[in-house]
């Protein structure tokens, strides 16, 4: 096996499952909270109102803080700033699970964010730099990416089995021995970081625009819903945060050293590939808000059996994107893989629409979700690989990841607040189950038709060759084996 990591295929496994499973950790708290949000609402005294910053002090957090984290992982190290994230994760995560106030809670997740901001750039980068491109990078971003799609559909899960068993508490506290055990692997399986001190800027006055745009853009997008889209919160915060991000393209035109390269934006690839992940994440991530919610409000599903409800597609995307995905992709390539991966998360999500009723059943979702599942096994890997693929330098790997997942998470947002718009206003004021169900299922097709349009947005990605015969049956199944095993 081709790696950039000079020590044998065995420690190249070892560093695969690693970065996988950090992953899995961060993705689980996009949605780990949602099934434990009554209880927590009950116990802290939480307004109806103010219960969602519970899930967007997270969002707003991670999603402001991304360009600053892939810069730091540039400069500093990604094995130093891997570490780094995993341990402010744990301390976080036990603060919150020890919070006894609403305030406090919500400082905490705000906490969490912050350290995912520095582990995704970090993952990602050393994803990049680790091995070789082609089948090999392919194969590695392919378990990277499953573990992703599986920590969002697995946080439901897993959110509900500690609710119901041990309490609202544990869905914070389970993070907390998963990081430590996980930072001080990586001090014995990463290779080490460079020197520091090489002498390049880090562009101090660009992090600072960059985050605070981007933070005011998530609050604003998340606060939306609930304070009104003509409030400060909402239309104010936005309208400002695309000011200091305007003003952000300025810093980078005059800087020596920028925080975002603007020669990025000239690599057709990595555009296109950071708007088909916008798109994607904006209509297939808001299905988990949409699916809880018909569970556990129009069928009166107890947290567990919501979290369970969401082990088929786990099941479905990990598997597809383990075992099938880089095969895919190594003989139809990345553009077609993500054309049909998206249009089969957009007909998976349609059959869940479809599926819902008033009197319905889990079995009349089934084939939905198990399908949905099944093509975000595809799509969501190959975004990364069409990113990893479209020609950004090494030492830019950990911003560009940064800039996609800033990208991501902003589409997230803006996906969760126009979805759950349009449920609020097909539903109407004060709505009955009927109502409720009918604005579930208004904005569920909606984000069909957007997940259907991502498709068509990846075919933007240009032609790329196919390897031949004998470069894509490289010997590396050890490596995904490694990975797939720990995860």
């Amino acid at each position: 096996m081709t790696t950039s990591d000079t020590r044998s295929p065995r420690w190249a496994g070892y560093t695969l499952a690693l970065l996988a499973f950090t992953q899995f950790i961060v993705t689980i708290d996009y949605n780990i909270v949602y099934v434990a949000l009554p209880d927590i609402g009950r116990q802290l005294g939480f307004t109806p109102q103010s219960l969602q910053w519970v899930v967007s002090a997270y969002a707003v957090a991670l999603g402001g803080l991304l360009l600053f984290g892939g810069r730091a992982v540039d400069r500093i190290g990604p094995r130093r700033m891997l570490v780094t994230g995993l341990v402010i994760y744990a301390l976080s995560s036990l603060a919150g699970g020890l919070a006894q106030s609403a305030v406090l809670l919500v400082a905490a997740r705000a906490a969490q964010g912050v350290g995912g901001a520095l582990l995704t750039p970090a993952t990602l980068m050393l994803v990049f730099t680790t091995f070789a491109p082609g089948p090999e990078r392919n194969r590695a971003t392919s378990v990277w990416g499953a573990m992703g799609s599986a920590g969002l559909a697995a946080g439901s899960l897993l959110g509900g089995v500690l609710t119901s068993a041990f309490g609202w508490n544990w869905v914070f506290f389970v993070n907390v021995p998963l990081a430590l055990a996980v930072a001080f692997a990586a001090t014995r399986i990463l290779p080490a970081d460079r020197p520091l001190g090489n002498g390049r800027s880090f562009d101090a006055l660009g992090a600072v625009v960059a985050t605070i745009g981007s933070t005011l853009l998530v609050f604003g997008l998340v606060s939306g819903p609930d304070k009104g889209w003509g409030s400060t919160q909402g239309a104010g915060a936005m309208a400002l945060g695309v000011l200091f991000l305007a003003f952000f393209v300025l810093v980078e035109k005059r800087s020596a050293d920028p925080l975002v390269p603007l020669r990025l934006f000239g690599l057709r690839g990595l555009i296109v590939a950071v708007l088909a992940l916008i798109v994607f994440q904006a209509s297939s991530g808001a299905t988990y808000y949409l699916l809880t919610t018909y569970l556990q409000t129009v069928l009166g599903y107890g947290a567990l059996a919501a979290g369970l409800a969401f082990l088929p597609p786990t099941v479905a995307c990990m598997a597809v994107a383990m075992k099938l995905n880089a095969r895919v992709l190594g003989r139809i390539g990345v553009r077609t893989t993500l054309f049909y991966g998206s249009l089969g998360t957009a007909v998976g999500l349609g059959a869940i629409i479809a599926g819902m009723s008033v009197h319905g059943s889990y079995w009349a979702l089934l084939p939905g979700v198990v399908i949905w599942g099944a093509g975000g096994g595809f799509a969501f890997p190959s975004l990364y690989v069409a990113i990893a693929s479209s020609g950004v330098e090494p030492a830019q790997q950990g911003v560009a990841s940064a800039l996609a997942s800033t990208c991501r998470q902003i589409g997230g947002a803006i996906g969760l607040a126009v979805l759950v718009a349009v449920a609020n206003s097909s539903a109407g004021h004060n709505p009955d189950t009927a109502a409720l169900l009918s604005g579930l299922k208004t904005a569920g097709w909606v984000a069909a038709a957007a997940t259907l349009g991502g498709a068509f947005i990846g075919l933007g990605l240009k032609k790329q060759p196919l390897p031949t015969p004998a470069a894509a049956t490289v010997p590396a199944e050890d490596t995904v084996e490694a990975a797939s095993q720990v995860g």
